[in-house]
């Protein structure tokens, strides 16, 4: 391993025993395991998770061992199913390594869903993650995330650090991919689309492009659809908290809260679908100017993101509901519109803020079920 990337890299085999001892020993973790087991005294506790431990070396070990019951779990009790459409990709020898540009719906899951799809569908191994280093409030989360092939995405940064930033990443992902043979995900964009209108940004295919050649990541579209999206609320809160104050930026335990409700929040049915990788078409722009280089590959991406979105029947109500039509009527009946205003209103009675705008807040919601028939609609038209 390059020293270089010592300060954002997940921990390496020979580091994982230190790197758990030192979580076992954190307060507050100690005090996250004792809600889970408060009978059980802490030597006990401790004791189980070191048995359970013997003959992990290496991160992935360590998802096999503890990551993966728990993501089935969260499957079973949290969702409808969780599918995988890998088609497109099936040409491709198990073998290679991928990049999976994908949009994004939790901060937790989307990668940890994908991890279990891929072992699930035979490929040789997980993903490593972007995670930005915001989330990493406490030292136990930090450790936790390494263990669990997770890379630091620095955030909040000068214009000149986050020139060196991008560029020690992109060499990083490089390195990843074609040196340590590993799979990387990491988001289209900073942050979620809060209205689920998921476009990539220019400077995240441009930070992939400093540390090689695009085509050595063989990056693959993917779109990560939610039948229902379970911080949708926060998102719609946080629309007229913005609204009603300008200056309005969430709190660190706002953050923890998107997490905790992303993860045991009911998400319906959830579906991957590898697009077109990039590699199979990208030599279609290879006569563009740079800057206009960029620009058409984040929007071809985005086509290949938004054609491949699965759509549930609140997705097509939300748009009649928003554009008072019943265009979209042959995907739905009356037990899914009833059903679906019974979702709102549940997920609507959750919001406490002052001054609550109801019809704003609702709207705010309705757009986030449209927007992905919008984009697939749009998406499917270019294709053509």
């Amino acid at each position: 391993m390059t020293s270089q990337f010592d300060e954002i890299r997940p921990y390496e085999a020979g580091e994982m025993k230190q790197a758990f001892n030192d979580l076992l020993n954190d307060r507050q973790f100690s005090l996250i395991l004792k809600g889970f087991a408060p009978w059980l005294p802490k030597v006990v506790r401790n004791g189980i998770l070191r048995l359970a431990f013997v003959g992990v070396k290496t991160p992935l070990d360590f998802q096999m061992r503890f990551m993966k019951p728990v993501v089935k779990y969260i499957i079973w009790k949290h969702t409808d199913g969780c599918t995988f459409d890998d088609s497109l990709l099936q040409p491709i020898p198990r073998e290679a390594r991928f990049t999976f540009l994908s949009n994004h719906r939790d901060i937790v899951l989307d990668s940890a869903f994908l991890d279990l799809l891929l072992v699930k569908n035979g490929y040789p191994t997980t993903v490593e993650i972007g995670i930005g280093d915001n989330l990493l409030i406490y030292p136990w989360i930090k450790r936790l995330v390494r263990m669990n092939k997770a890379f630091t995405v620095r955030r909040g940064l000068t214009a000149h650090e986050m020139m060196r930033s991008s560029q020690l990443m992109s060499q990083y992902i490089h390195y990843a991919v074609t040196d340590k043979k590993e799979n990387i995900w990491i988001a289209q964009r900073e942050g979620r689309a809060k209205d689920s209108s998921d476009q990539t940004q220019e400077s995240v295919l441009k930070m992939l492009a400093m540390g090689g050649d695009l085509q050595d990541l063989n990056i693959v579209p993917l779109t990560i659809s939610y039948e229902f999206d379970p911080c949708d609320y926060l998102k719609a809160q946080e629309f007229q908290q913005k609204r009603d104050n300008p200056a309005f930026k969430k709190s660190r335990q706002d953050d923890l809260d998107n997490m905790r409700t992303g993860i045991l929040g009911y998400k319906g049915r959830v579906h991957y679908h590898c697009g077109t990788p990039v590699n199979q078409w990208i030599g279609e722009l290879a006569d563009l100017p740079r800057k206009d280089f960029f620009t058409a590959l984040s929007r071809r991406i985005d086509r290949e993101i938004h054609a491949g979105y699965r759509l549930y029947p609140c997705n097509y109500i939300a748009v009649d509901k928003l554009e008072g039509t019943n265009t979209y009527a042959d995907h739905y009946n009356d037990k899914d519109i009833q059903r679906f205003e019974e979702y709102l209103a549940g997920q609507l009675a959750k919001i406490e803020i002052p001054n609550k705008d109801k019809a704003f807040l609702r709207e705010r919601m309705l757009t986030m079920y449209a927007n992905p028939v919008r984009n697939r609609l749009k998406a499917r038209t270019k294709n053509e």
